[in-house]
This record gives structure tokens, C-alpha cells and sequence, in this order.
């Protein structure tokens, strides 16, 4: 398979330091980039081949993934990456406001450490000119990455990294991922411009109607194509 092919090309990423928690992040990747699709069954014996690893290895791994609700474990099955529910993603919608607007809440005094924002701003305009709008999906979720980073928490950037991992199983299965995304790029420059002059409740309150906005708008999409795929 050419995913299997693209993961053997990762085993070099393992180095010297062969750990499970070393893996779930080779494989966290690989199916947030859509490699692994929701409900993608995961090989033990390809994976364990492509990476080099030990099945051991790989198991600890899985169940790393498994905790951060990417992957589900379907006894006498194997191992499946996660579909959500409509109600997974209204929750993951209450995470991010809580999380992310209290970070914005938060932010001390201005100037405020905006380049992050700024480059996935400028990838996502580029992705959209280009025509990529997984890659602008990509870039927008690289924009909230780098807000919450504002909060200098390595716990914070941690619990969110599941949760950006988790809202992109959700985007893997619409079908028109520029419709869901391409609306928000402009969006993403105002907030940018409020940081950028230093207006924190501006920015805290053009993100929170963005994330009221967005999840309406995902719920929708999403919960159509759940409905679609039913048996």
C-alpha cells in the first residue's frame, strides 16, 4: 500500500531513541496528514515492518493513540482509527473555545509574539491561491496551533495537540473541504490584525464568534455525511 511505503520512509525518524511514544508520533501524524483514514484498519505486522519496530513497540503505541481517542481498539478485529460522532465534534468545539479564548484572555501586556500566526496566515493565503485546500485546512489548523502556543504552557500545547489531531478525523470526511475552510482565512487575518495592534479583547471576541461559526458549520457538513455512510 503507498501509505505503508510513506511510513517505511519514517523509520529513520526513529533513530537510536526506538521508543512507543516515538512511534504514536509518526503514526499521530500520518493520520492527521490523512494517510489513515477514519475507520482505516492498522496492520500490527505491516506497520511493525515499514517502521522496524517491535510488536511490543507498536502495541504500547496503539494504545498511546488509542487514549487520545484517534485510534479504537474492536475486540477480535485489531485496531481501527477512530470515527467521530456528531457529538465528538461538538465537544471538541467546547475544548477549543474554553481553551482558546481563555489563552487570548490571558495574554499580557502587548506586543504580543505574533510571527507564528502571521506564517500559517501567509501559508493558508498561499494554499488558497494555489487551489490546496487540504493544505489550507492544514494551515488553519497550524493557525490555532500557534495561538494557544501564545499561553507559553507546554501542558496546554500538549492537550491541544490531541484535540487538533482529533478535528481532523472530522475534516478527513467532508467532501468539500474548501467551502468548510476557505471562509476562515480571512477571518484568521483579523484576529492576526487585532493581536497585531494590541487589542486582546478584540481578538478573544472575533475568535469566539469564529468558533461558534465554525462548529455550527462543521456540525452541519459532518453530521450530513455521517448520516450518508449509515448503514
Amino acid at each position: 500500500m503507498a501509505e505503508l511505503n510513506g511510513l517505511a520512509d519514517d523509520r529513520a525518524l526513529l533513530g537510536r531513541t526506538s521508543t512507543a511514544e516515538r512511534v504514536s508520533d509518526i503514526l499521530r501524524s500520518r493520520i492527521a496528514e490523512g494517510f489513515f483514514p477514519p475507520g482505516a484498519r492498522l496492520s500490527e505486522d505491516s506497520i511493525g515492518a515499514a517502521l522496524g519496530v517491535s510488536r511490543n513497540t507498536l502495541r504500547e503505541a496503539f494504545r498511546l493513540l488509542t487514549h487520545e481517542r484517534l485510534l479504537v481498539h474492536q475486540l477480535n478485529r485489531g485496531v481501527f482509527v477512530r470515527v467521530l460522532t456528531v457529538e465528538d465534534v461538538e465537544d471538541i468545539y467546547r475544548t477549543r473555545s474554553l481553551v482558546e479564548c481563555a489563552v487570548v484572555r490571558g495574554l499580557g501586556e502587548p506586543p504580543y509574539a505574533v510571527d507564528g500566526l502571521a506564517g500559517a496566515v501567509a501559508a493558508g493565503r498561499r494554499a488558497a491561491r494555489e487551489g490546496d485546500w487540504k493544505e489550507l485546512g492544514t494551515a488553519n489548523i497550524h493557525f490555532h496551533r500557534e495561538l494557544v502556543a501564545l499561553a507559553g504552557s507546554a501542558r496546554t500545547d500538549e492537550l491541544m495537540r490531541s484535540v487538533f489531531a482529533e478535528l481532523r478525523l472530522a475534516f478527513h470526511l467532508v467532501d468539500d473541504p474548501r467551502r468548510l475552510h476557505e471562509p476562515y482565512l480571512a477571518r484568521n487575518g483579523q484576529i492576526l490584525q487585532a493581536l497585531q495592534d494590541g487589542d486582546r479583547e478584540e481578538a478573544e471576541s472575533l475568535l469566539g464568534v469564529y468558533l461558534d461559526d465554525s462548529l455550527r458549520r462543521v456540525v452541519e457538513v459532518y453530521g450530513r455525511r455521517v448520516a450518508e455512510d449509515a448503514p
